[in-house]
């Protein structure tokens, strides 16, 4: 992320660090490359939504052209030197050497097969759930509910009953159609009704807090897991995030860390002693069992 800012930085940094690399540019004779829109893009290219690739790639070159000619125009007013220069150089030359840490140690030790082995480990423990597809007419009384239940039962039909007479606008224009869902995503009664119909039955009328409905089940099911490929990315996330963790751990536990500063070093001590004594909280309890069977004792 911050080696474009590193190189940019500095003039005397080119910008290609490879001769055989695609260049793409040029700026007062200093070649801009693929590898550099590379690094562009994984430092502003979430910013960028979902431009097309060939305006992605325009808008990734204008930033390393005014990343370019605003560091020369610092070179120039002798920015470029001193220790503000140098504490912020060093900054990001740290960040991106934790970057590069992360691309090729972290993330390459995840793959797509730990992803999938995450995934089949969770559909094993899921139980099996039944969910429903059903369709509802919702009228204000039990009397117009019961003049549509008549309706259908000489033949009416119930999607088109629905779009003339539910009271229900998200479900209306679709014959009141409101797709599969399973127990605990409608109110209790009914979601009753629903799941004791039969497929292609119609319920008598029933009443909640909306009004008085007419049910049709259309299907019933075991409800699926999310197939693999939509949630590859977001348990490849989760497992990237446990890697770091664990390496920040590690690294922080083999180094010694001193903390100077007295205000920050009373902070984190402070810190350590609480999460030191909610550690222990639970053990307390736990020891504290076994003297709840005493006043049998003492009986």
């Amino acid at each position: 992320m911050a080696l474009a800012l590193v190189c940019a930085a500095g003039g005397a940094f080119p910008l290609a660090s490879h001769a055989q690399e695609k260049v793409v540019a040029t700026i007062n004779g200093k070649a801009i490359t693929d590898a550099d829109l590379a690094v562009a893009e994984s430092e502003i290219g979430a910013d960028m939504g979902n431009l097309p690739p060939e305006q992605k790639r325009i808008s990734l070159l204008e930033f390393l052209i005014d990343n370019q000619l605003f560091a020369e125009a610092a070179e120039a007013d002798k920015l470029g030197q001193g220790a503000d220069f140098e504490t912020r150089l060093n900054y990001l030359k740290r960040r991106a050497l934790r970057e590069m840490y992360f691309e090729k140690v972290i993330k390459g030790s995840v793959t797509d097969a730990d992803a999938r082995k995450i995934y089949d480990d969770q559909v094993k423990l899921l139980k099996p759930e039944e969910e429903v597809q059903a369709r509802h007419i919702l009228v204000e009384s039990e009397d117009k509910a019961k003049e549509l239940k008549d309706k259908i039962k000489g033949g009416g039909d119930f999607a088109a009953l629905a779009k003339e007479n539910s009271k229900d606008p998200g479900s209306k224009e679709d014959g009141g159609n409101l797709g599969y869902f399973g127990r605990g995503q409608m109110v209790p009664q009914f979601e009753e009704v629903a799941f004791k119909l039969a497929k292609g039955d119609v319920s008598e009328p029933i009443q909640t807090q909306f009004g008085w409905h007419l049910v049709k089940l259309e299907d019933k099911r075991t409800k699926q897991p999310p197939a693999f490929e939509i949630v590859k990315d977001r348990i490849v996330q989760s497992l990237l995030l446990q890697k770091a963790q664990q390496s920040a751990t590690t690294l922080r536990a083999q180094a010694k860390i001193e903390f100077v500063d007295p205000v920050i070093k009373k902070s984190i001590e402070d810190r350590n002693k609480q999460i030191e004594q909610q550690n222990a909280a639970p053990a307390k309890d736990e020891g504290a069992k076994p003297d709840a069977a005493k006043p049998d004792e003492k009986k």
